[in-house]
């Protein structure tokens, strides 16, 4: 009998982490719905296991396209990796309300717009599912001389909801995990001078974007695994090196 390929739901795909996850999980043998704002202008080009969506995720618009267009295309609604996301960095009295307002539309009702309606498909269909955000190690361990404060509320925000909606759904069999990475090897950090990067985590390591890619698809493919935080970080979180 032949098994139904599974439908993942990737968010910021046009580049970085969502790239990497994107390719990976076609590898694996998924069908993807990638989605950035300008997407159809990145290295992907649809195909018989990929969709590609235009649009600001942080729009409501945006998540009901791509819900749709994951039943259209594909009749399921597996799994969503909430990797969309903005960062950065001011001290905390030169933040102002329009940051406050790009930041949460993006980082949280992003997240919130697209996993309600996956949500909602995955209990439809009675078969579970998983729900991974995107986090940063920062939220547990702020870096002296890195202000990152409001950003913070977003990305804390989002561990806060994985850890009640793991347990809201958990005896539906709809899992809700996290990746807090440190700094990773991304086009975010394109500028920034290596040594400054490696002075960020203990190690002395920069991530690449594979390491973070792995944790993502473990926490996918791991069923007993929910309500988790995973850090990707060289020990970041782990306090003052």
């Amino acid at each position: 009998m032949q098994v139904k390929r599974k439908t993942m739901i990737v968010t910021g795909a046009a580049q970085g982490i969502g790239a990497g996850v994107t390719k990976a999980f076609i590898e694996r043998g998924y069908n993807v719905v990638a989605n950035s704002r300008k997407i159809t202008e990145s290295e992907f080009v649809p195909a018989d296991r990929l969709v590609l969506i235009d649009g600001n995720i942080g729009e409501a618009s945006t998540a009901a396209k791509i819900s749709a267009t994951a039943m259209s295309a594909f009749g399921s609604i597996d799994g969503v990796v909430n990797n969309a996301g903005i960062f950065f960095t001011k001290r905390f009295t030169d933040y102002t309300a329009r940051d406050f307002e790009l930041l949460s539309e993006t980082n949280l009702q992003g997240y919130i717009y697209i996993t309600q309606l996956a949500v909602k498909q995955m209990l439809a269909q009675k078969t579970g599912g998983s729900v991974t955000a995107i986090t940063s190690a920062m939220v547990e361990h702020p870096i002296a001389g890195v202000n990152a404060s409001v950003p913070m509320i977003t990305k804390g925000g989002l561990e806060a909801i994985t850890r009640s909606l793991a347990t809201e759904y958990a005896k539906d069999g709809i899992r809700f995990n996290a990746v807090a990475p440190g700094v990773v090897d991304t086009p975010m950090h394109a500028k920034d001078p290596d040594e400054f990067l490696k002075s960020l985590s203990p190690m002395g390591m920069i991530s690449d974007v594979d390491e973070i890619v792995d944790a993502i698809m473990y926490l996918t493919e791991a069923r007993h695994v929910t309500g988790e935080v995973l850090h990707v970080d060289a020990g970041a979180h782990n306090g003052k090196w």
